[in-house]
């Protein structure tokens, strides 16, 4: 009966120790007054949260500040929010276009990750689920591929030196084979996918730009492949993504 009490008081006091750091460094002292528990509970949770990345001691110095690793993930979530945000009126405006889903993802290492979707104002009976939090690696998605296309080369090197899991018969597993779509999607500034990673489902993406000239997302349209693209759509579809990145990237470069 004590053990989830126990433990949500020691996630509560992880934060107090957070929240008491976010103004600077403190000793064990302050921490433990500003966090209104013991000082000897303090020393506890700064060790534990060291032994993490969250805090760290001030070299030369017995203070605590805010680790690395909980900055950069501070940092990343700020820079994805950021992302979904901006983007967020661009995909229903192109879901309401092309009456499929369209989504946003992130690069995450080797996958990628979606991190919104916005379904067509009127959708049809038949849709496709929603992605959002999914993480699937690079070679099998629209997304994933833009990103694999930009990726200098040696990176792509080390990704194409692994084996490439096949989700289905039309997965893009042979290293050339995959070099030739990545020229493609160069080639064109897009990436159309069709039962790669799941069968009856086609995608298309295009990559979004920063300022530094960066590819930081991709926003893509997908839809069951029996109907999309309908034939003879592919281009006016691509195009309308292609225009759709180009305006996320256009506001993500004004600063929002």
């Amino acid at each position: 009966m004590s053990s989830p009490t126990i433990g949500v008081q020691v996630i509560r006091r992880a934060f107090a120790v957070l929240r008491a750091l976010a103004g600077g460094p403190l000793g064990v002292s302050d921490v433990a007054t500003a966090a209104h528990i013991p000082k000897s509970t303090a020393a506890r949770v700064l060790a534990a949260l060291a032994a993490e990345g969250a805090v760290e001691q001030v070299p030369g110095e017995r203070r605590y500040r805010l680790g690395p690793d909980l900055l950069s993930i501070a940092s990343g979530l700020g820079e994805t929010w950021d992302i979904v945000a901006i983007a967020r009126p661009t995909l229903v405006d192109l879901a309401a276009e092309l009456g499929e889903a369209a989504g946003v993802s992130i690069r995450d290492g080797w996958t990628v990750q979606y991190v919104d979707q916005v379904e067509p104002p009127n959708p049809n009976p038949v849709q496709v689920r929603d992605w959002t939090g999914t993480r699937i690696p690079l070679h099998a998605v629209s997304s994933g591929q833009v990103f694999l296309a930009q990726l200098p080369a040696p990176v792509l090197s080390r990704y194409l030196a692994e084996p490439l899991e096949a989700f289905t018969p039309a997965t893009l597993t042979d290293a050339t084979a995959l070099l030739e779509r990545l020229r493609q999607v160069r080639r064109d500034g897009h990436a159309w996918v069709r039962d790669e990673y799941s069968i009856g489902l086609s995608s298309v993406a295009a990559s979004i730009v920063d300022a530094r000239a960066e590819v930081v997302a991709a926003i893509h349209v997908h839809g069951p492949s029996y109907r999309f693209p309908n034939p003879g759509d592919e281009d006016r579809i691509a195009g309308a993504v292609r225009a759709a990145a180009a305006r996320i990237g256009a506001r993500l470069r004004a600063g929002g």
